[in-house]
């Protein structure tokens, strides 16, 4: 596999590791876009307001339990007649990975807004926030780092799940995977799956970075931790003095 990935070849062309990745990238882009316009207000909302809680939570793990290449078949021999270029493979298999990426974000937008502290809520209305204000003065930031988690779950499941766009002849890392077992390529098969568990642990990485750096470390408790920190070592100072 090493072999497999000094060839130069491997890295040029149309079926080169940089076209596959850039495709494979573009493709989580858009569903993630789509799905985080879809999901953020309605996680927003229900959070919020209470209602629909068990309508979500239901649609939620419905959509969990699709089969995902059965369902992006059916769909491109639904709507394939329907159009003349890839959008015929294109659309059903963003509308695959966009059901994927919904359930996770809804759900962290949710957990993240039900959980905030009642008192926090109760001093804002109390100092005459109105719904909107409340929303994305206290709440919104409150709630982030779970926001962040279901943000960060969606984009992994919609990584890993993007290579089945290759069963339906699009492009993206899939196409190592598909291809080798076409051709019994197993060294091919293997860089494919290693390309993209490795792309995977890179976007969870940024995820976690960005987390810690738009996330307030009351909030994470890295303040706390770090006082308590400074405390005992205060203290052995003082008892060694």
């Amino acid at each position: 596999m090493i072999d497999w990935f000094l060839n130069p070849t491997q890295w040029h062309g149309s079926g080169g590791i940089p076209t596959l990745l850039a495709q494979h990238l573009q493709y989580s882009f858009i569903a993630l876009l789509i799905a985080l316009i879809i999901a953020l207000p309605i996680g927003f909302y229900v959070g919020h307001t209470g209602k629909g809680t068990f309508l979500i939570a239901g649609a939620a793990n419905a959509t969990r339990a699709l089969p995902s290449l059965g369902l992006i078949v059916l769909l491109v021999i639904l709507v394939g007649p329907y159009f003349k270029s890839d959008l015929a493979f294109l659309v059903p298999s963003i509308a695959v990975l966009v059901l994927i990426a919904v359930p996770p974000i809804m759900m962290g937008a949710y957990s993240g807004i039900a959980s905030v502290d009642p008192a926090a809520v109760d001093a804002a209305r109390g100092m005459g926030y109105r719904p909107l204000a409340l929303l994305f003065s206290v709440e919104l930031p409150c709630a982030l780092p779970l926001i962040f988690s279901g943000f960060r779950s969606a984009a992994l499941q919609v990584i890993s799940t993007a290579t089945i766009a290759a069963y339906v002849s699009l492009g993206g890392l899939g196409r190592l995977i598909i291809d080798g077992r076409a051709q019994n390529d197993y060294m091919q098969m293997a860089a494919g799956a290693v390309l993209v568990g490795v792309l995977a642990l890179i976007v969870d990485l940024i995820f976690g970075l960005a987390s810690r750096i738009a996330v307030s470390p009351g909030l994470t408790r890295r303040t706390a931790r770090g006082a308590g920190i400074r405390h005992l070592l205060a203290q052995r100072k003082q008892r060694n003095s």
